[in-house]
């Protein structure tokens, strides 16, 4: 995600491993909690543990810290995982809102911010499977 090899990653920016852990907990929370999240929360299993940890070690390999989810997983291959998951606009703005609203909570870093909101706009859309 970073272009400038001598400037720190985004995991350096954000705060390394204990920052990602608090982005993911705190977006989990908002999924939980908000009411227009309600449809991205009803895909997941009731236990949220797993697509923590997942989200997790996903999120440190793609900001420039360890592979996790490589090492465990393979390629992360985003699309092809989420395809048995019906995601629509509606979806992916429920999971946006949710990042986002993670991200105005952990991230002290108004630049660092934007840019990941930014970098996850993209991906959330990439998601996107069906119309609507």
């Amino acid at each position: 995600m970073q272009a400038d090899n001598n400037s720190p990653n985004h995991y350096q920016r954000i705060g390394g491993e204990k920052k990602v852990r608090e982005l993911v907990e705190r977006f989990y929370q908002m999924m939980d909690e908000l009411p227009e999240a309600y449809g991205i929360r009803k895909m997941h299993a009731e236990d949220l543990q797993s697509a923590r940890d997942k989200l997790f070690k996903f999120l440190s390999g793609w900001m420039g810290g360890p592979q996790l989810f490589v090492n465990e997983y393979g390629h992360p291959m985003l699309r092809r995982r989420h395809l048995p998951f019906a995601i629509g606009e509606s979806e992916r703005d429920q999971w946006l809102l949710c990042m986002d609203q993670a991200l105005t909570e952990v991230v002290e870093d108004a630049a660092l911010r934007r840019e990941l909101s930014a970098a996850f706009a993209k991906v959330a859309d990439h998601m996107r499977n069906r119309e609507g």
